[in-house]
């Protein structure tokens, strides 16, 4: 599926049954509103397929996901795009989750905001040597996906990270547990493939119930969790704070050049 602007957007590539669905918005990954339906959308079909075996969430450029486009909320009048942004991010979060088989996010350079959320709830992660996960939400005065950090770092460890806006590396998630494999860059395509097709390899039938009973049993309903933090964001932007976070981001954004803009 493509932009509207004319970017790539969502792509999708089946082989030996693995479905790759690659985001691509240069230059930082930071995906329009429309972009989180699309991702939703390829990503849900691609696990209805009987043909797929096992999905691989990656990206193209230097980062995996700088989130939402900050600049589409601000450069649209009223809130219909900020709607239509938290639709799409609860769509496509929950889109990985519910994948009828096994998701693998391969992870390079920066996973913020809503990369968290797509990273966060997906089966297993690959991570690039370079691999740095964040959300900077406080500092756009929004809340959100804290429902999926802390799949991927320790309870005291995500407040921390919530409250100062800090990242983790990849080498830190691989000691929690929640990263499964760290590789040089250049190898991280083949790493996420190299899982894929051990997971491919296996009976589909018991795979593929092997996902629904591991949601099955999971502690923590994500969608209700993260659905209920999306409520504070509104309310940041109804009473003022949430909108004069995102203008001041964009307004230093654009004293900076778009290479060093992650998100």
């Amino acid at each position: 599926m493509s932009g509207g602007d004319g970017r790539t957007g969502i792509e999708l590539h089946v082989r030996d049954g693995i479905a790759e669905v690659m985001i691509d918005f240069p230059p930082v990954n930071a995906l329009p509103a429309r972009g989180w339906t699309d991702l939703a959308q390829v990503v849900t079909a691609a696990g209805q397929d009987p043909a797929t075996r096992a999905v691989i969430l990656a990206a193209r450029g230097r980062g995996f996901c700088a989130g939402v486009d900050i600049k589409e909320l601000q450069r649209t009048p009223g809130h219909d795009a900020l709607v239509e942004a938290s639709r799409g991010c609860f769509a496509a979060f929950a889109a990985v989750y519910d994948c009828a088989v096994p998701v693998i996010a391969a992870v390079q350079g920066f996973c913020l905001g809503g990369g968290v959320g797509l990273a966060g709830n997906a089966d297993i992660v690959i991570a690039a040597s370079d691999a740095s996960f964040g959300l900077p939400e406080v500092d756009r005065g929004a809340l959100g996906a804290a429902t999926h950090l802390a799949r991927l770092v320790p309870q005291h460890l995500m407040r921390a990270m919530v409250y100062t806006c800090a990242r983790a590396t990849a080498d830190q998630l691989l000691e929690f547990g929640s990263v499964l494999r760290v590789v040089p860059p250049e190898d991280l395509h083949d790493a996420a493939r190299a899982v894929a097709a051990e997971i491919a390899a296996k009976n589909p039938a018991v795979i593929r119930l092997a996902k629904q009973s591991l949601n099955g049993i999971d502690p923590v309903d994500v969608r209700r969790s993260y659905r209920y933090e999306q409520g504070f964001t509104y309310e940041l932007t109804l009473t003022g704070p949430g909108d004069q976070a995102r203008q001041a981001f964009v307004d230093g954004a654009s004293r900076v050049s778009p290479e060093v803009t992650t998100e």
